[in-house]
């Protein structure tokens, strides 16, 4: 089995009663089936309190006003306290990590929700390098399409290496992923996976050497110039965009009326007081960082989901999932700093990405109506993402 993390994963440290944000309010925490069996013959005092603080039904944990049964005053967990570590559920032991799994491979990444772990993830200057290790044991999937996950595997490659050019403007680089992964479904929708190598060839751009990178810079940059809108413009694409929460489940008892708020602060007030805001945001104070933010989600987001097109072939869905998610953000945190009286810090959004993930990246209903508008939503078609990105 190969293990891959990215290079600040061992950095994470949780800071348990001083987190703001715990992870243990706000959302079901799910049991596993080997912990509630541990917990059903849990004895004594505290396993009666086990049994009465658990919906067995729904095998989570019962909440009171938003918070786990067994988070205590200090914001640390009784089960841990009272009975040690070895007796948490999976959920409570791997949070923040993500694991997504493949044959012969398990990716392992911290997840934007812990917003200890966001400060990692946006706060890095260097570009994410990924670090793997093998340990010799081997598991079957079964049916698994070991051809196609070898392609989108070279597909991710490139697209980080591309996202982390910092020689090309980041829009710039957003797209060209978009319009990889749209060449790469095409393909495997043709039956024509076979020319996948040749296809990463010409966006690499590595023939000939430097000339056929700069042949394909240069057609980008043509191509592009034809989807950049004005600010004002703008207004209607995202405003469409940002429509889709609400759409999606609830999680946090405070997401509704923060996404709402982002909305009227937003859209509210027409295209020219938009395209103003969005002109002053771009050339505020964290106008220098956003670039490097941009660069950093869109990584996250692909190394996380991209190869999971493995199971339903659909590699342009991905990464459209994304770009948006990334304009997404970026539109929360431009709300944000205009509520804020147009300030903007590095931690203010890692606040807005944090909060967008845990109400996002935890819920199948959400993660799976997201992939849906991807599919089929006119409101993230190619053009509309580019467009967005572009302006």
């Amino acid at each position: 089995m190969i293990y891959t993390i990215p290079h600040y994963y061992k950095q994470f440290r949780c800071i348990a009663s001083g987190c703001p944000d715990t992870c243990c309010a706000g959302w079901a925490i799910m049991i596993d089936r080997k912990a509630l069996e541990n917990y059903r013959h849990m004895e004594g005092p505290f396993g009666n309190r086990l049994h009465n603080s658990i919906d067995w039904k729904e095998s989570s944990f019962r909440q009171y006003e938003g918070r786990c049964a067994f988070l205590n005053e200090d914001n640390l967990c009784d089960i841990y306290a009272e009975t040690g570590p070895e007796n948490l559920c999976r959920t409570c032991r791997t949070y923040p990590r993500h694991i997504e799994e493949f044959e012969g491979c398990r990716e392992i990444s911290l997840c934007m929700s812990c917003i200890e772990a966001a400060k990692l993830i946006l706060g890095s200057e260097e570009p994410v390098r990924f670090i793997t290790k093998e340990d010799g044991k081997e598991e079957s999937y079964g049916d698994f399409d070991f051809f196609l996950y070898t392609k989108l595997m070279d597909t991710r490659e490139l697209a980080m290496s591309m996202l982390q050019d910092r020689s090309m403007d980041i829009s710039m680089r957003i797209s060209m992923c978009l319009a990889l992964a749209h060449d790469l479904e095409r393909r495997i929708r043709l039956g024509r996976l076979f020319e996948a190598d040749a296809l990463l060839t010409r966006y690499a751009g590595s023939r000939d050497g430097g000339r056929a990178k700069q042949e394909r810079d240069g057609f980008f940059r043509r191509k592009l110039a034809d989807y950049r809108i004005t600010p004002g413009a703008r207004h209607g694409v995202m405003k469409e965009m940002f429509g889709i929460f609400a759409d999606l489940e609830v999680l946090g008892q405070d997401w509704p009326d923060f996404a709402s708020r982002a909305d009227r602060v937003l859209y509210a007030e027409g295209e020219t007081a938009y395209g103003d805001m969005r002109t002053a945001f771009l050339d505020g104070p964290a106008a220098g960082r956003l670039p490097l933010w941009r660069e950093q989600l869109m990584v996250y987001f692909v190394f996380t989901y991209f190869c999971g097109a493995v199971y339903n072939n659909s590699p342009f869905r991905k990464m459209k999932m994304a770009a948006a998610s990334t304009l997404l953000i970026e539109e929360l945190a431009m709300a944000a700093w205009q509520q804020h009286g147009r300030q903007m810090g590095f931690l203010d959004f890692v606040d807005v990405a944090h909060r967008f993930s845990r109400e996002v990246e935890h819920s199948d209903i959400n993660k799976g109506c997201l992939e849906e508008r991807m599919a089929k939503g006119k409101a993230f078609s190619l053009e509309r993402l580019l467009n967005a990105v572009n302006s």
